[in-house]
């Protein structure tokens, strides 16, 4: 089992800055792959940015250029630093892990970002 916790979500203005922080704890796989989706009220869940354990990431179109996703393994954290935030931002963002194989996927409770204009 896995576990992760989220936090950095809230409310900013449009043009600000969040930080988005999950730790994961429990039965860890070294190479594993962890991220960050969301979902915006009525859509389906997307993915943001990942991040693998060698460094290798993967972003939305949506973000690249605005959000950065970054990870340290000896903390088994996962950060995504979001700049010059929009209001079609906003959603429930959701921590992501999972094993190399996909096998495995586990995921965090969600945290809300509010993005007002």
């Amino acid at each position: 089992q896995v576990q992760l916790l989220e936090s950095g979500g809230g409310l900013v203005q449009a043009g600000g800055v969040l930080r988005l922080s999950c730790l994961a704890s429990g039965i860890i796989d070294n190479f594993n792959h962890m991220g960050w989706f969301r979902q915006a009220t009525g859509e389906e869940r997307k993915l943001v940015a990942v991040i693998d354990s060698g460094g290798v990431t993967e972003y939305a179109q949506s973000v690249k250029g605005r959000f950065t996703i970054s990870r340290d393994n000896a903390k088994t954290t996962v950060y995504l630093q979001m700049n010059s935030l929009k209001p079609e931002d906003t959603a429930d963002y959701y921590c992501y892990y999972r094993n190399p194989s996909g096998t495995v996927i586990f995921w965090g409770q969600g945290i809300q970002v509010t993005v007002s204009s």
